[in-house]
């Protein structure tokens, strides 16, 4: 089984510094139940159906698939209705560990996060002065859940 090993943070913009090279994207939940997800994304001139299970802390089944991009535009049109949450990926190495950033657009903009991806779900990356708040466990900010209930809808950070 495919496995996704991901720690989630929210990130200080006064820390971090210029961001380059970005990559837009944009994705949908054909699916969003509590024991699964199938997301589909475009990025750039790629795309990929995903298939991610129900998260236990940091750690959850994940199986990506590449697709045509038609298909993942039509797919986020006739079973999404065109609904996405957009934002732009930005990659950052720190400390031999890649970081990717997320800086949301729409109805999402006003959040930032960074996550990084490990091999353990106990391994202890050293974070950089940009990374704050750790929000793993807090499912609110679950890409899935900003599809239903975005950023701009919470009244703030750590609104209920």
């Amino acid at each position: 089984m495919a496995t996704e090993i991901e720690r989630k943070f929210l990130v200080d913009l006064d820390s971090l510094g210029p961001l380059e090279a970005g990559t837009e994207m944009r994705q949908a939940y054909i699916s969003s139940g509590e024991d699964a997800v199938v997301r589909v994304r475009l990025a750039g001139d790629e795309a990929w159906l995903t298939l991610k299970g129900r998260n236990t802390g940091a750690v959850r089944s994940e199986f990506e698939y590449p697709i045509p991009v038609q298909d993942a535009r039509d797919m986020i049109e006739e079973f999404c209705r065109g609904r996405v949450i957009s934002k732009t990926r930005y990659l950052r190495t720190y400390e031999n560990y890649l970081w990717e950033i997320d800086v949301f657009a729409g109805a999402n903009a006003g959040l930032v996060v960074a996550e990084v991806e490990l091999s353990d779900p106990g391994e202890e990356p050293p974070l950089p002065d940009w990374v704050g708040l750790e929000v793993t466990q807090d499912s609110r900010y679950f890409n899935n859940s900003l599809y239903t209930r975005p950023y701009s809808e919470w009244g703030g950070v750590g609104a209920d």
